[in-house]
């Protein structure tokens, strides 16, 4: 696994799991939005602990 993510994308991916975690907690998303953004959350968090996107492989992206 090569790392194919920039530390910018690294770091909006965060923001953005940090922003979906935060709206979770104070109730903004329920039900199955809720689920929705748990999950994209969990996926953002982990991709931008190690710096890859499976996704980006097909299309050959990588923002590093």
């Amino acid at each position: 696994m090569t790392p194919n993510m920039g530390n910018v994308d690294r770091i909006a991916r965060v923001v953005i799991a940090l922003l979906l975690i935060v709206m979770i907690v104070t109730g903004v998303l329920s039900g199955a939005l809720a689920w929705i953004g748990g999950i994209l959350a969990v996926i953002f968090l982990a991709t931008g602990a190690i710096g890859f996107c499976p996704l980006y492989l097909p299309f050959g992206i990588k923002t590093r």
